[in-house]
């Protein structure tokens, strides 16, 4: 596995090229990032994943200088997952000056859930996403880039980006990778405390009772079963941001006649001082 730093030493480590594969991703990974790089290997040329760890989407409380860094470890996990190069740009090498010009997602579609409680998170994940598709495909006739289902909102995002400017790369998702009890993979289960690794599964367990509930609800008993849920799971001891049923297409509130295979079940609460996010589709 090659390793890169530059935009310029990506750009000829990928010269001989016509439809790389990328992973983009923040480090400190797990199983469910190098299930992404499995996905992405039969689908180029060229299989690329990168490191960066992306401040444009930390709001100022959040947690940007504690966020692990695992350079070395990651490395070889990528290697052994048989990644071909490794981006893994510093900060000054995506952002050699003060990034002014951003991507600004539809609101329609960012402000609400994740972006109603971290406003401007999808301006800095669009903002980055494009910069690396810019620095992995440019001159490339095709590529493909794979992206987890766990950020649900993040991938639609993405997706609505890359439609939008016409750009020559297939978005694909990947089913969530979870633990052998259900709990989501993320980076984030590592701030996780025992007592509070304990309790996690009552958030994917809500959606569950949540989704099941919500297959034959009217939208006006879908309002009281979200709320519902929420408040169980604050009963829990957890501090909820939102449990909600939306349409997949859009994230819209459900409309008459959606149904089993329109919606998706989402999440996203605190335990302890961790927030996990998490959805389940239905």
């Amino acid at each position: 596995m090659q390793i890169v730093h530059s935009i310029a030493e990506l750009r000829h480590a990928l010269r001989h090229t016509t439809r790389p594969s990328f992973v983009p991703t923040m480090g400190n990974l797990h199983a469910g990032h190098l299930a992404l790089v499995e996905q992405a290997k039969p689908l180029g040329d060229a299989t690329v994943a990168s490191i960066f760890v992306n401040r444009l989407q930390f709001l100022p409380h959040e947690d940007f200088d504690s966020y692990p860094r695992t350079f070395g470890d990651d490395s070889q996990k990528l290697e052994v997952a048989g990644c071909d190069v490794l981006f893994a740009p510093r900060e000054k090498d995506l952002y050699p000056e003060p990034q002014v010009f951003k991507v600004q997602p539809d609101p329609v579609l960012a402000d609400l859930l994740e972006g109603e409680f971290r406003p401007g998170f999808f301006t800095g994940v669009a903002t980055v996403v494009m910069k690396l598709f810019m620095a992995v495909f440019a001159g490339k006739a095709h590529g493909t880039a794979v992206f987890g289902k766990k950020d649900y909102q993040q991938l639609m995002v993405i997706r609505h980006m890359v439609r939008q400017f016409a750009l020559p790369i297939d978005i694909v998702g990947h089913e969530i990778e979870r633990a052998a009890d259900g709990l989501a993979l993320s980076s984030r289960n590592g701030y996780l405390s025992a007592a509070d690794r304990s309790q996690a599964l009552q958030l994917p367990q809500a959606l569950q009772v949540l989704a099941l509930e919500a297959a034959t609800a009217s939208t006006a008993q879908l309002l009281k079963l979200e709320a519902a849920a929420m408040q169980n799971l604050a009963a829990l001891g957890w501090q909820p941001d939102y449990l909600t049923v939306r349409r997949r297409s859009d994230l819209q509130p459900p409309q008459a006649g959606d149904g089993a295979g329109d919606l998706v079940a989402l999440g996203a609460a605190r335990i302890g001082a961790t927030r996990l996010i998490d959805n389940l589709e239905i």
